[in-house]
């Protein structure tokens, strides 16, 4: 990859440094800082969609309604990671998008199980706040995700088309 956004010719200026530091970082692993960027948006988008519900038309208090407000938000994100995780992430040129996409939601899935088992254990059995449960939920889910996407969805050398 080409190194174009380090600054050259001026490595005493401060700010400099600093610029260069945080790109040699990010150069040393990409694929993984692209994925904590898509990750914190698609989180993003998850608990506005999440908090929009909660906020508007579902009570996060009745347990069904919860659960609701949590699989509406889980499919908004999905789709959104899907896009984004293809294009910016893993880089996927896989022509068969139906299969590939087919992989991608049913990995996310098993962490929408993992993000309801830990909302009802948090907010239903704990009964604590519904906001810090969410939360904790996305960073458990998140870091599933990449591993699932990156072992089971992009996985570059079992490609079999």
């Amino acid at each position: 990859m080409e190194k174009k956004l380090i600054i050259k010719g001026h490595e005493k200026n401060p700010f400099v440094k600093f610029w260069n530091w945080g790109w040699g970082i990010y150069y040393k692993n990409p694929e993984i800082w692209n994925y904590l960027i898509v990750g914190i948006l698609t989180t993003i988008v998850s608990l506005v969609t999440y908090f929009g519900c909660t906020a508007t038309f579902l009570d996060p208090k009745v347990d069904m309604e919860l659960q609701i407000a949590n699989i509406i938000s889980w499919v908004v994100a999905v789709a959104f990671a899907y896009v984004t995780n293809r294009i910016f992430v893993f880089k996927s040129h896989d022509k068969n998008i139906a299969k590939e996409a087919s992989k991608f939601v049913g990995s996310r899935v098993l962490s929408l199980f993992m993000d309801m088992a830990t909302m009802f254990i948090i907010v239903s059995i704990l009964h604590l706040n519904d906001k810090i449960g969410k939360v904790v939920s996305q960073v458990i889910v998140t870091i599933a995700n990449y591993f699932l996407s990156k072992l089971i969805v992009f996985n570059k050398e079992k490609k079999d088309n």
